[in-house]
């Protein structure tokens, strides 16, 4: 299989190392993360304007028409950036469902808006209870004047506050954590009965928890089939995660070049710390770390848009697996060849470590995705 990325690719993967270089510098992003939106709405506007949020939405309405690869390119730039701007929550998990879901009128009326950066999107799918389960879902949507009643709530839902439509997991039939059931609504910001409680995450993000009371929608707000949604649902996680997993590779990178690039200017008993065996093992370890998770993060990417739902599964949690594994090793061992000052806040070190513990737990962490692998592998019973 060809791993190898195509000429505009590569400019793309340029323009946005252009970008970081030049205009996100770390001090940079620590202004941007202690603001109140948690992301620089002229940035947003720039991702408009240079295409970035268009690459995964038809042309016909407004996008560019990229494939999964062009994202994956797009996220680990901005992971060896640690850029903040809620790509992944906005464009890749809200447009995502949107795209693969949404009637045509649904998408000629948001998408155009979002690669254009007019609107935002989020998805809120978690409950309190549910773990990493999208199947378990207790909040209930009730028909209801030829609409639905949506009651309940969901947790940390990225980019919720900024996102003029949220998309939302209910229950329109069955019990809890049956799969079929099942409803993909669009929520209005504004919604009467929608309450938002916004916070930061460890990382330097936004997230929200929602609670809804009574709020109405129409028939219109449906994505997909009523009671089917949970197939839409899994794809999407699946694309948010083979994201998460490229934004993983970019700053398991940059940690390894920050490490490196300390072990050659670090001085111990008169000599580069570099030159030490040991710590060149290490170093070597972590080479071969990020190296593999590349491949893995490439593989599940190139999966996305298998017809087969379980070959795109098996490939996403396979990396998964192996990104949580490198980046904890990768992380600790930057963190530790850095000394003390490897976990202070001023050192850019200690954030890339948060960002990637983070990823680590979102979608499902190793143990989840070692298990929904296994599960794949087994054989059905008659």
């Amino acid at each position: 299989m060809d791993f190898s990325l195509s000429e505009e690719q590569r400019l793309l993967k340029e323009s946005v190392e252009r970008f970081v270089e030049n205009d996100y510098a770390f001090e940079t992003r620590r202004k941007i993360v202690a603001g109140a939106a948690g992301f620089d709405s002229g940035n947003w506007a720039k991702f408009a304007e240079l295409g970035w949020l268009a690459v995964p939405f038809p042309e016909a309405h407004g996008g560019l028409g990229g494939s999964p690869v062009d994202v994956m390119v797009l996220m680990e730039a901005f992971g060896a950036g640690l850029v903040v701007e809620p790509y992944l929550a906005s464009v890749v998990l809200g447009g995502g469902a949107v795209r693969m879901g949404g009637g045509e009128a649904q998408q000629a009326a948001l998408l155009p808006g979002l690669a254009e950066g007019k609107l935002h999107l989020a998805l809120a799918y978690a409950e309190e209870q549910s773990r990493y389960d999208p199947a378990d879902v207790e909040t209930r949507a009730e028909a209801a004047d030829g609409g639905y009643v949506l009651t309940g709530g969901k947790i940390v839902a990225f980019n919720a506050e900024a996102a003029d439509h949220i998309v939302v997991s209910a229950r329109s039939g069955g019990g809890s954590r049956d799969p079929k059931g099942i409803t993909l609504f669009l929520v209005p910001r504004g919604a009467a009965g929608l309450t938002l409680r916004g916070y930061p995450t460890v990382d330097g993000g936004r997230a929200a928890d929602l609670k809804l009371d009574g709020v109405r929608l129409g028939a219109d707000a449906v994505l997909g089939a009523p009671g089917d949604g949970l197939a839409l649902l899994e794809a999407v996680l699946d694309h948010g995660t083979a994201a998460v997993c490229a934004e993983a590779v970019g700053a398991m990178q940059a940690l390894n070049d920050a490490t490196l690039e300390y072990l050659k200017t670090r001085k111990q008993f008169g000599a580069p710390i570099g030159s030490f065996q040991a710590l060149q093992h290490r170093m070597a370890d972590m080479f071969m770390a990020v190296t593999q998770a590349r491949a893995m993060a490439a593989m599940a990417t190139m999966k996305l848009d298998e017809a087969d739902p379980v070959a795109r599964k098996r490939a996403v949690s396979a990396a998964k697996v192996e990104i949580g594994r490198a980046g904890r090793l990768i992380g600790q061992e930057a963190v530790q060849m850095h000394g003390g000052v490897g976990m202070t806040d001023e050192l850019s070190v200690s954030h890339y470590f948060k960002r990637v513990t983070m990823i680590d737990h979102l979608f499902g962490d190793v143990d989840y995705h070692l298990r929904r692998f296994a599960d794949l592998d087994a054989p059905v019973a008659s």
